[in-house]
Parts: structure tokens; sequence; C-alpha cells
């Protein structure tokens, strides 16, 4: 079914007007539908990969291949989401570097079903489906998405955030345990919570 504005109510967690395609870092969390551990186990503050899991972890490596303007920083696959750094090197090509007064200034903002070329959302859609792509070949089925419907995001502005979150990213499976995406942690709390000083 087409989108329609009149039925279709999705509301973006994006910053509004905020031009996705421009460089610097941004700290990406992605997690699986449900919330389900496809991707492996921690044991003993390690990752440990399945079959699933290094799918994820590939895909996401060969991002740079499929996107030049990208570069990517640390990131670790969980159980059941992946956290990474993608850097915006500069504008891709076909992006819009600026707008005259007089003409639509919002040319780069992402809207639903209209993928601004090179952006933020375009690549995390982008390895979404082929990484759901890959583990419906394994499953037998046939376009099913193993991913929930959006993504985090936080665009690290100063150094200082971006340091704050790489030890984030690397010390996240010794949290594991802490974890409010742990499906064994002992909180009802579900919604996705930052403890990061950025």
């Amino acid at each position: 079914m087409p989108y329609n504005p009149q039925i279709h109510h999705r509301h973006s967690i994006r910053l509004k007007g905020y031009d996705y395609t421009q460089p610097g870092a941004y700290f990406i969390t992605i997690c699986t539908k449900a919330r389900q551990c496809l991707f492996g186990n921690v044991v003993k503050g390690e990752m440990q990969l399945n079959s699933f899991g290094h799918i994820a972890f590939n895909c996401w490596q060969t991002i740079p291949d499929h996107f030049l303007h990208i570069e990517l920083d640390t990131f670790v696959v969980m159980p059941n989401h992946l956290h990474g750094i993608l850097i915006i090197t500069n504008k891709p090509v076909g992006a819009q570097h600026c707008c005259a007064l007089n003409q639509n200034l919002d040319r780069n903002t992402e809207k639903f079903g209209k993928p601004v070329h090179g952006s933020i959302s375009t690549i995390i859609r982008s390895y979404k489906g082929v990484v759901s792509k890959r583990i419906n070949i394994i499953w037998q089925t046939k376009g099913q998405s193993i991913w929930q419907r959006n993504f985090y995001e936080h665009i690290g502005r100063e150094q200082k955030s971006v340091d704050n979150i790489r030890e984030y990213i690397l010390y996240n499976p010794l949290h594991w345990a802490d974890d409010l995406e742990n499906p064994q942690h002992n909180s009802d709390e579900r919604d996705f919570l930052f403890d990061i000083p950025f």
C-alpha cells in the first residue's frame, strides 16, 4: 500500500530539519524486532557471535564499500542490537550543498517514503535490508524484517562526546547483565535509555 498521510501517521525520531547528509560522527543503535536475541550471546563479558551475528557484523563492515563518503568507527554487535559510529567524511555525490533562499530549504530532510541519497537514514535502511534478506535466505522466508522499524541516533558534535560513546560501545558486552536490552534484566522498563555522558 502506498504512503497515505491520512492513514499512516509515523512519527520520526530524527531531528526536524537536520541535514543527515552533512559531515560528522553519528552514533547509531539498531534493535532487533521484539528485542529477540538473534546474534549470539555474551559470555564472560565478551560477545560470541553466531551465524546471524556474523552476517550483521560483516554487512556493517562493508558499509563504506557501498557508501564511499562513510567511514566506520567503533561498533559492536550485541545479542539483540548493534551500536556503531558512522562518520560522514563529506557530502555524498548528488546531495545538495546549499539552497538559494527562494528554493525549497528541506531537500536533504528525510521524509517517510522519500529517502535522501547518502543520508544516515538511507544507509541504515540499506544495511537493515541486506541483513534481513540474508537471514531470510537461511530461514527460507521472504520479506520478513528482523529489525525494529526505526533506529536511534545521536550526533557527536564534540570530541569528548565521541570519545565517551566509543568507550560505551567498547564496554557494552561487559555491562550486558545490567543492560535494559537484555531480556534477562529484571526491569519492566523497555524503552531504550542511554547512560552515556554526551
